[in-house]
């Protein structure tokens, strides 16, 4: 890619702004980080340590006040913040680039997409897990018909976190867009919506396990699609024995991974994107192959091949500069939120909710 590099304003600077975007942002050939919004002191410092030639804005409207010296707007602040800001860069003129979950809604999301659409302007969520190591080798894996028809797919993030964090995701206020099912059940929701289509019905089971929490920790979600697959997504912070994060079986064979793709441990240790990004060891590979556990030498193993979030952003620059599409549509996401919403209701009332 050749020409300025888009100038590219970031609204948050917590985990999410520090770890997944900022650097991501700076590694892509055809992008800037020009400004970082953020009123906390020390993150600003942070910022600047890391990034010296970043702008630093206190709020999102000293930003949206020089919009005509930005080129993209990506917003990587607390759920709640994500349509009111959303919605003001795209009146502001601006594209933009929201962390999920994109809206609490997908009413709220269909919004933001028909906004975008009106003002000719490019609106992504950033759905970083499409990249995940695994999740590509499994792509890989069912295009070239190794599992034959998939019947099922389990897939689970979980965790083992016995004591509470605290924070805005885990706030029981609605308004906050906390818990489990919005945080990691995006991620696989959206995933196995992109494999295996749309969802017919919905049921789940949404559990509050941890003294002291007030959201959800220990969420699961059943999607029936439309051609039949069965997705079985567990989302907790109290698995104390993690379980496979992938087991898909198919009328061929089936599919075991376990462990989580290793670029966001890398972008946490302060590891930029470059050679050998996103490799993992033939030791974590998963196995593919029929009739024997993988724990007992079933299959074979498939070596998995390297995650790619820096991926997400050059095709969001490429879009930008008219050689590529949107990487990740509000229309997809609101498509997951649909989901989302199903689930809520589905645990809420132990019934199946039919979409």
């Amino acid at each position: 890619m050749t020409g300025t590099p888009l100038r590219t304003g970031l609204i948050g600077y917590g985990l999410a702004g520090s770890v997944f975007h900022a650097p991501l942002i700076a590694a892509t050939e055809g992008l800037s980080l020009d400004t970082v919004v953020t009123a906390n002191p020390e993150r600003q410092e942070q910022a600047r340590a890391g990034y010296p030639d970043v702008r630093i804005a206190a709020t999102p409207d000293e930003l949206f006040a020089r919009a005509d010296e930005l080129d993209l707007i990506v917003i990587a602040s607390p759920n709640k913040t994500h349509v009111p800001l959303a919605t003001a860069a795209l009146k502001a003129g601006l594209p933009v680039v929201v962390d999920k979950p994109v809206a609490g809604t997908a009413a709220e999301a269909r919004e933001l997409a028909a906004l975008a659409e009106e003002r000719g302007l490019l609106l992504s969520v950033f759905q970083n897990r499409r990249w995940d190591n695994d999740f590509l080798t499994l792509r890989k894996l069912i295009t070239e018909g190794e599992l034959g028809d998939v019947y099922r797919f389990e897939s689970r993030f979980e965790r083992w976190r016995p004591q509470l964090k605290g924070g805005w995701r885990e706030s029981g206020d609605p308004a906050e867009i906390g818990g489990l099912l919005y945080d990691l059940g995006s991620h696989v929701v959206d995933q196995a919506l992109v494999l295996f289509g749309p969802a017919a019905s919905v049921y789940a089971e949404s559990d509050i396990r941890r003294e002291g929490a007030e959201t959800d920790d220990d969420t699961f979600i059943a999607i029936t699609h439309t051609n039949g697959v069965r997705s079985h997504l567990y989302v907790s912070a109290t698995t104390a024995q993690l379980g496979p994060r992938f087991r898909v079986l198919g009328s061929k064979a089936g599919y075991v991974k376990h462990g989580l793709d290793p670029q966001e441990a890398a972008l946490r240790d302060g590891e930029l994107p470059g050679a050998d990004w996103g490799t993992e060891p033939e030791s974590l590979w998963g196995r593919v192959g029929s009739g024997e556990s993988p724990l007992t030498g079933g299959g074979r193993p498939e070596p998995t091949l390297p995650g790619d979030y820096p991926a997400y952003y050059a095709a969001v620059a490429r879009a930008l500069t008219g050689g590529g599409t949107n990487p990740v549509t509000a229309l997809e996401a609101a498509a997951a939120l649909d989901v989302l919403e199903a689930a809520r209701r589905s645990a809420r009332d132990g019934v199946a909710v039919a979409l």
